[in-house]
């Protein structure tokens, strides 16, 4: 009986660790993001090249564990139409309640010919590499584009899930 009783306790116990696992969630976020600081360098040798460091601001709006932060860009655009472009660089998201993730990210755009001037498609990858409270043993993964909002404004899509490390 006692056996019987030990061997059932565990049992539940088990049970119970295994219904309250967490596992990784989906999201889903937009965050139309305008410049707040731009520094340009131009190559100045007859090519259009030039590299851009970008801190853009913007509110990220969608599903899942990021959606409602504000979000800080810190980018670094290499352009080089019409070979392409790497930009790269972080994402911090700041939920209401003060967490924040860290997001660092990379993508590569390349030009398509278009009607009147040459349209610049950016699709890449994005990872939690930090964060704090909620984000704190946290990490993620996914899909991230970057498509024009405005003449200046950047609309920052990024897919993906979000949970905690193995």
């Amino acid at each position: 009986m006692l056996k019987t009783f030990i061997s059932g306790g565990l049992i539940a116990a088990a049970g119970l660790v295994a219904s309250t696992t967490v596992y990784a969630a989906d999201l889903s976020v937009k965050a139309v993001m305008a410049p707040t600081q731009v520094i340009k360098m131009d190559f100045n040798d007859g090519s259009k090249h030039f590299v851009a460091m970008v801190r853009r601001e913007g509110t990220a709006e969608g599903s899942g564990a990021l959606a409602g932060a504000s979000v800080t860009e810190y980018g670094w655009h290499d352009i080089n139409p019409p070979k392409g472009a790497d930009p790269h660089g972080y994402l911090q998201f700041k939920a209401a309640n003060g967490d924040i993730a860290n997001i660092k990210w990379t993508v590569r755009a390349v030009f398509f010919k278009g009607a009147e001037k040459p349209r610049l498609a950016d699709y890449g990858f994005w990872e939690l590499v930090s964060g704090t409270g909620q984000f704190e043993g946290q990490t993620g993964v996914g899909t991230l584009t970057i498509k024009p909002a405005s003449k200046t404004d950047r609309t920052f899509t990024l897919d993906g899930e979000l949970g905690p490390k193995a």
